[in-house]
């Protein structure tokens, strides 16, 4: 979903770049031409950080273990993200994508919590 949800960020910075510069807007004496670029680096810089999240779940899966340190700090700024972008799509977009966004903080969360602070393995005893 987050891969999904990063290339779907690109697109939509792609498609606000192109009505920028082909009407010309301005926003508070800012050129449109470094309007475009900010929507390009912006996207750039959202779809890799999604990427990356979307990595540390695949890592956290594949090894089947709890994620590090700068992984748990890293899914839970994505779930945070998540929350708050999930609460202005509900005024912007509609309910669907306010459900998607929490489907995807839910996910998140889900990874979180199931590995917690790790796992007893098979045979031990909990103190």
């Amino acid at each position: 979903m987050l891969i999904l949800e990063a290339f779907g960020i690109v697109l939509l910075n792609w498609i606000l770049s192109i009505v920028v510069d082909r009407q010309r807007m301005s926003l508070a004496g800012v050129e449109p031409g470094a309007m475009t670029a900010g929507a390009w680096a912006g996207a750039a810089v959202f779809g890799l950080y999604l990427l990356f999240c979307a990595g540390v779940l695949v890592r956290t899966g594949l090894r089947d273990r709890a994620p590090g340190r700068l992984g748990r700090v890293v899914l839970i700024s994505c779930a945070v993200v998540h929350g708050v972008v999930g609460a202005f799509a509900v005024g912007l977009v509609g309910w669907v994508a306010f459900l998607v966004m929490m489907v995807v903080l839910g996910l998140v969360v889900l990874v979180l919590v199931a590995y917690g602070e790790g796992r007893v393995g098979v045979g031990t005893v909990e103190p």
